[in-house]
């Protein structure tokens, strides 16, 4: 067969393909639909949990999970990505690992300060148990960050039309062209609530091919289906990196060692400054004489 009619055929079939990717259809628990955070949890029990998620045997304490809302890193997420609050993510990782038990500190707080302002008001039945004494402590705290996120064009297009003839190369090059490698890094920090003490802090990373970009440029003949990819890709990088992260967190934990300071912790410390009266004095070591 004459390789240009092989080239053409090539061509028609990865076009046809782009286009019958757009037909509308519903699959429920679709794979393509998922995140690295995925499956369920209901108490100690979790259900179609990442096979590479770090677990605990038992929980380590409570856990809440808080949010900066007002960081640089959120703002890009919401705004630029137009991505929601991680905070829903990290509680299904948190308690599918087993190793905490999360605590509702977030935006849940004011439905639960709402029913007890009901029962306060007398509007609650009588039984409803809503006293004071009821919500649990939070032993720790879970503080996500993104540290860094890259959009890089991906050099996939001159090897993809380097295999087809004239108009097709063309066209497929501009389109390969616009792949994009999505990365992003994340960090979390476990902090003690009771001393403001932190006691882990895990980086995580994780990078994936985005084929957002070729489903924008052929949207308009294609229904427009496969641009909605590229609104969920750095979405689902960025939840496959917190999972890196906690499983470091996890890791770190499990071979958690206690750090001592002399004198204890929070009295000064060690590192004295000159002119300080108040600095603390490194005890000398005297050793007595022999008769």
């Amino acid at each position: 067969m004459d390789t240009s009619v092989k080239n053409y055929k090539a061509a028609a079939a990865l076009f046809a393909g782009l286009f019958l990717a757009g037909c509308s259809t519903m699959d429920m628990g679709s794979n393509s639909a998922k995140t690295a955070a995925t499956g369920s949890a209901g108490g100690a029990n979790a259900q179609n949990a990442n096979a590479q998620l770090e677990k605990c045997d038992k929980p380590l304490g409570t856990m809440a999970i808080i949010e900066d809302t007002s960081a640089p890193w959120y703002g890009i997420l919401t705004g630029q990505y137009k991505l929601g609050s991680t905070v829903p993510v990290l509680k299904l990782l948190v308690q599918q690992s087993n190793c905490f038990v999360v605590v509702e500190r977030g935006r849940g707080m004011t439905t639960m300060m709402g029913e007890r302002a009901l029962q306060d008001s007398g509007e609650l039945r009588n039984r409803s148990n809503f006293g004071k004494g009821k919500m649990v402590a939070a032993d720790y705290g879970l503080s996500p960050s993104i540290t860094f996120t890259n959009n890089n064009a991906g050099g996939a297009g001159a090897s993809v039309a380097g295999l087809l003839p004239g108009g097709f190369g063309s066209a497929i090059g501009a389109l390969a062209g616009n792949m994009n490698s999505k990365e992003a890094s994340t960090l979390l920090t476990v902090i003690d609530n009771r001393s403001g003490v932190q006691l882990a802090a895990a980086e995580g990373s994780a990078t994936s091919m985005d084929f957002g970009a070729l489903g924008r440029l052929v949207g308009s003949s294609a229904g427009g289906s496969l641009g909605g990819y590229s609104n969920t890709a750095e979405g689902k990088v960025i939840v496959a990196a917190f999972t890196d992260s906690y499983n470091n967190v996890v890791r770190a934990i499990r071979n958690y060692k206690q750090q001592t300071v002399a004198g204890g912790l929070g009295t000064g410390g060690n590192l004295a400054v000159q002119g300080d009266d108040d600095a603390p004095v490194a005890k000398k070591t005297v050793k007595k004489k022999k008769k």
